[in-house]
């Protein structure tokens, strides 16, 4: 039997320093680490792993250390004003820290815009090895697995199944493996049945406000068991208990709900 691949998102620890999160990460027993190389918004830390900037050659150095390797960066929302001078420095840093797909998600309602925009970033990646995957948001324009999966096989690309959002915009797990060989894996948290009540709701839930995997109930289990055997799961929980939990702890309770999910 296959035994999936475990990693660890960006978010889950969000404001600690990637050198860090990539050490507990691999002292945890996480076997990939997804890395932010920009921030996202304006209220979280600018760590940065640009080009040419200290903080990638140092993570770059730990990496090496550690041995663990790096699939995923993320991330971009193309909303129609973002183009290449955006993203070819996040391709450029992608390609340094080996990674092989940029999240992106679609935060532009002009469909015919937005398929030339995901067209053209995937055709700038190629020469950096690294593939955009775009992510269906309960929030934003593109909320449907059929719908992101066909956008992303238009440009070229791969789409990423995300279980909060999933639940949260209807989604089902048969649709989850009709679509499931263009996505390179399944990112997992948990959380309640009832659904906020409004879009600034199910933002805050996505970024602040996720269950560890297993803890609650969205059927974590039964959606990994009708996937591939290899698909590689990833834990995304921000989660305001780290507080009082710490982020070892924190990180621990995510991989053991992982495995705990994968039945390994």
């Amino acid at each position: 039997m296959n035994r999936r691949l475990l990693g660890l998102a960006p978010l889950s620890l969000l404001g600690t320093e990637p050198a860090e999160f990539v050490r507990i990460a691999a002292d945890t027993g996480f076997d990939f680490v997804g890395l932010r190389v920009k921030p996202v918004t304006a209220s979280e830390p600018d760590f940065n792993l640009l080009p040419g900037s200290a903080r990638l050659r140092q993570v770059k150095a730990i990496l090496a250390g550690t041995g663990l390797p790096v699939v995923d960066i993320e991330f971009l929302a193309l909303d129609g004003t973002v183009g290449p001078e955006t993203w070819l420095p996040m391709l450029e840093a992608g390609g340094e820290l080996c990674a092989r797909t940029l999240t992106v998600t679609a935060a532009d309602p002009d469909r015919a815009r937005l398929t030339a925009t995901l067209a053209a970033l995937t055709e700038d990646g190629r020469q950096y090895g690294v593939t955009p995957t775009l992510e269906p948001i309960s929030y934003q324009s593109v909320r449907s697995i059929p719908e992101a999966a066909a956008l992303a096989a238009q440009a070229g690309c791969f789409w990423l199944p995300d279980s909060l959002h999933i639940r949260r915009f209807g989604g089902t797990d048969a649709e989850v493996a009709q679509y499931i060989g263009t996505a390179p894996m399944l990112q997992l948290c948990d959380g309640p049945a009832e659904h906020p009540a409004d879009r600034e709701g199910l933002i805050e839930e996505s970024r602040s406000s996720r269950m560890v995997p297993g803890t609650g109930r969205f059927g974590l289990a039964k959606l990994v068991e009708a996937l591939p055997a290899d698909l590689p799961l990833s834990a995304e929980v921000p989660s305001l208990d780290r507080g009082e939990t710490g982020d070892e702890a924190h990180v621990v309770a995510l991989l053991n709900g992982l495995i705990a999910c994968a039945g390994q």
